[in-house]
């Protein structure tokens, strides 16, 4: 009950920051898209899986880019995962699946995107094995960049009592603590400025 109440909530989340009418907020996240749809386009994959996709945002700005890559997205939530079916069509494949339960011999992929879902699972350090698995090469991942994003939140009034943190935010990064995370099982081959997240793509080092 406590995972799916977190999927909840943070499906909630996801759909206020790109729906929001905000107009900074929005500059933020449209950079955000901006630097991951520039990444593939340079990386070329020919496929491409999004865990923990939520509601498609990500895989549509993608797939609106027309790079020519086959799209594949997971998540956990099923209304999420129809809501991003209503929003790409046949643009990608899109499936209720939890990462941690494909296994060793699970389709491999070009690039794996894991993007704002780390700071949500209670065992992070057990994901990064799982991410390894499902890519031949390369990876996007990102967190919020704390403590900017608790206290961004905290200045325009959002999560007051908490001091800004997201209730949904179990895991909480500062720049360097991340790369140190990912770099503990990858190399890092680039950090794009996406404040007030961070981002890192990396590469296996054993690649297929």
């Amino acid at each position: 009950m406590q995972l799916l109440v977190t999927a909840m909530t943070a499906r909630y989340g996801n759909k206020q920051k790109h729906e929001s009418k905000n107009p900074v907020q929005r500059a933020l996240v449209d950079r955000f898209k901006g630097q991951v749809v520039r990444v593939v386009r340079e990386l070329r994959p020919r496929t491409l899986l999004e865990v923990g996709c939520g509601e498609g945002y990500l895989l549509k700005a993608i797939a609106d880019a027309e790079l020519g890559v086959e799209l594949m997205g997971i998540d956990i939530s099923a209304p999420a995962i129809d809501e991003a079916k209503s929003r790409l069509g046949r643009a990608a494949r899109l499936e209720v699946r939890d990462a941690r339960d494909l296994g060793a011999t699970a389709e491999a992929f070009d690039v794996v995107l894991m993007l704002e879902v780390l700071e949500h699972i209670q065992h992070p350090d057990e994901i990064l094995p799982v991410l390894e698995s499902l890519s031949r090469r390369h990876l996007i991942l990102s967190v919020p960049w704390e403590p900017f994003f608790r206290g961004l939140n905290f200045l325009r009034g959002k999560h007051v009592f908490a001091l800004g943190n997201d209730p949904e935010h179990i895991n909480h990064w500062d720049r360097r603590g991340f790369l140190r995370f990912v770099g503990s099982r990858f190399e890092i081959v680039e950090t794009p400025l996406v404040f007030p997240w961070t981002m890192v793509v990396a590469t296996t080092r054993d690649p297929a």
